[in-house]
């Protein structure tokens, strides 16, 4: 993984790499052209970075730190497990408005890395989904959401449904709602479904 992530280089080559992977793939990219984006020479990379997919690993995890952080954030503002629920999902999805390079990685660039899908484990992830989860405990313990809920398989469908959504702002074009609108009515089936 990334080496001297303290580094003033360090977080050049990562916002490089962000914009490059952004605008060519991961694939067509290559460690010259980032090296030449962030103004270092090309062997500076391996100083830090292990090889192309070691960089967006760390890429994700930078980013996916600041989102925990930030999603952290935003639901202890909240008390009620229900507004909870859907102040994630307009906080998830209006990142992705907001940050449309970093997403655009994360829902395209990132899926198509085999050593990412196969041999990464992270961790800031299963922590993100994991707040979902206790959004859902408390709303159980609290006699507003169903008893019978398991909080493991609501957090993957409740994030499922966001990411898809995420995946198609990415994509598309076409846009025939906001991002508002968007996280109302996912936020409404779902709390539809495990009300109690």
């Amino acid at each position: 993984m990334g080496k001297r992530k303290n580094s003033e280089k360090y977080h050049r080559i990562i916002e490089a790499a962000t914009k490059i992977f952004a605008d060519k793939g991961f694939y067509q990219t290559k460690i010259s052209e980032i090296a030449r984006e962030a103004g270092v020479a090309d062997g500076t990379i391996y100083i830090y970075f292990e090889n192309k997919d070691d960089i967006l690993i760390s890429l994700f995890e930078e980013r996916m730190k600041e989102v925990l952080d930030n999603m952290r954030e935003q639901v202890s503002k909240e008390g009620d497990p229900v507004k909870k629920l859907e102040t994630f999902a307009l906080a998830h999805l209006r990142l992705v408005e907001q940050n449309k390079s970093m997403a655009e990685i994360i829902q395209v660039e990132l899926r198509q890395s085999s050593k990412f899908m196969k041999e990464y484990k992270n961790e800031q992830f299963l922590e993100y989904l994991e707040l979902i989860a206790e959004i859902i405990r408390q709303g159980q313990r609290k006699g507003i959401f169903r008893k019978d809920i398991i909080p493991g398989v609501a957090k993957r469908a409740f994030f499922g449904a966001l990411d898809e959504m995420s995946r198609f702002w990415v994509l598309s074009s076409r846009k025939q709602y906001d991002i508002s609108t968007a996280a109302r009515q996912i936020s409404g089936y779902f709390l539809t479904g495990i009300k109690a």
